[in-house]
């Protein structure tokens, strides 16, 4: 057997350890070490990667800023912030049909505007919101749908530890990354309050109104968010405006989340306890599936797949736009086996090449941005696709009464409008990149 032959046949061996329940870092590991070892016929190499692999990712200072948008999502889950964001959107959106629901979708934008995780976004407003949903009549489909769908802004809306991961990996710009991002994350949450308001009209019996909140209501409620819009354009501000590095930025967004905290008087020792232990396991659990990543991915360089799998589509002539429908269809595959951080960083690092040769009539670095943003939308797709959705186990564990059934088909309107918001980037690039092109310019 060659060596590109056993590193095509690592793939579904990779899938079964993963069907079979063993954690994916840890099935990438075996795989890599076991396919290092074919490969060279010794042991030794593939020992010495635990020491020489390990040391030389995690000793990279851009990873620094995974830990530190971790531990500002804990900080801006005590702080009250979730609650706070939820009423305001509440006093606006509530009078309407349909309100509740897009006030919750709206509360998890800005929620994902500080946090940078979809898992704890959809987890925080869950918590808030499932219960107002409830009581104003909400069916269990949609209101789960609704929560399960708008936790995934949390992941495209900057910033994002995925998109970190993603630029690292391609080489790209963070902090243009995250412009990109932003749009297509406003379009994202515009799209779920699309399907909300269609939902309610085809089942006008679906939900309750609210009263209409007098405006010195709504203002009230408006100021008491002010602590999110602050450390946006604090963190944000700061990054585009040249003051601070985007790990600076994390360190400084986490430092004014844990001083809103504090303030709040939702702080305690026991929670910043809690926080930091839950910030060291999620950073352990990434890191450890980042090894995993680099061990297989090291072994397929050695079997030089991605190199031939490059030259080969390259030499097919194939459309790079049939390319890239066929890379954007095998993400919404694995989204429904995977989750999204093992698959970025499984894939990228086989699947940037091939792309990067071909020509979409854009540079290389515009291509770049373009290409991430699809991905991390696709990505984030996966999140709400049985059977493997983290988001609708996560949502329907708060709801024990609703079956996962429903959940499941409360959120196929947003996955349609997931769909048609990647066709919209996809035949409309600019939509992307316009924004990055106009600080640019500056």
């Amino acid at each position: 057997m060659s060596d590109f032959d056993l590193a095509l046949y690592s793939f579904p061996v990779l899938l079964l350890l993963i069907f079979l329940r063993i954690p994916i870092a840890l099935s990438m590991l075996l795989v890599g070490f076991g396919g290092t070892y074919l490969v060279t016929g010794t042991p030794l190499m593939t020992l010495n990667q635990l020491k020489t692999l390990t040391y030389g990712t995690f000793s990279n200072y851009s990873f620094s800023i995974i830990p530190l948008f971790l531990l500002m999502g804990q900080f801006a889950t005590l702080s009250g912030m979730s609650a706070s964001l939820f009423r305001a959107a509440e006093s606006f959106l509530g009078h309407k049909r349909g309100g509740v629901a897009m006030s919750a979708i709206g509360a998890c934008a800005g929620f994902g505007a500080i946090c940078g995780s979809s898992l704890a976004t959809a987890a925080t407003m869950g918590q808030v919101a499932l219960p107002e949903l409830r009581r104003y009549g909400y069916p269990g489909s949609l209101a789960t749908g609704a929560l399960a769908a708008g936790g995934t802004l949390g992941i495209l809306i900057p910033p994002s530890v995925i998109l970190v991961i993603y630029a690292i990996l391609a080489e790209q710009n963070i902090e243009k990354l995250f412009v990109a991002a932003l749009v297509p994350g406003l379009l994202a949450a515009f799209g779920y309050i699309m399907a909300i308001s269609i939902w309610v009209r085809v089942f006008p019996n679906s939900s309750a109104l609210q009263e209409r909140k007098p405006w010195i209501e709504r203002l009230r409620a408006l100021a008491k968010v002010w602590p999110v819009i602050a450390i946006f354009l604090i963190v944000v501000g700061g990054i585009y405006s040249g003051i601070f590095t985007p790990t600076e930025a994390a360190a400084v967004g986490a430092a004014a989340t844990g001083i809103v905290a504090l303030v709040s008087g939702q702080m305690s020792g026991a929670k910043l306890q809690k926080s930091l232990l839950s910030t060291a396991m999620s950073t352990a659990m990434i890191f450890l599936i980042i090894l995993g990543a680099g061990i297989f991915n090291n072994f397929l360089a050695l079997t030089q797949l991605p190199q031939t799998a490059s030259l080969w589509v390259g030499a097919q002539g194939f459309s790079p736009w049939l390319v890239l429908v066929a890379v954007l269809f095998m993400y919404l595959a694995f989204g429904c086996i995977m989750d999204s951080l093992s698959m970025v960083l499984l894939t990228v690092p086989i699947i940037y090449p091939i792309m990067i040769v071909l020509d979409f009539g854009m540079s290389p670095d515009d291509f770049g941005l373009w290409f991430g943003i699809l991905v991390l939308i696709v990505v984030e797709v996966g999140l709400i696709t049985p059977p493997v959705g983290m988001n609708l186990f996560i949502i329907n564990s708060m709801s024990e009464d609703i079956p996962i059934k429903d959940t499941y088909r409360g959120v196929l309107p947003f996955v349609l409008t997931d769909v048609v918001r990647v066709v919209i980037l996809v035949v409309f690039p600019s939509i992307t990149l316009w924004l990055v092109w106009f600080i640019d310019s500056f």
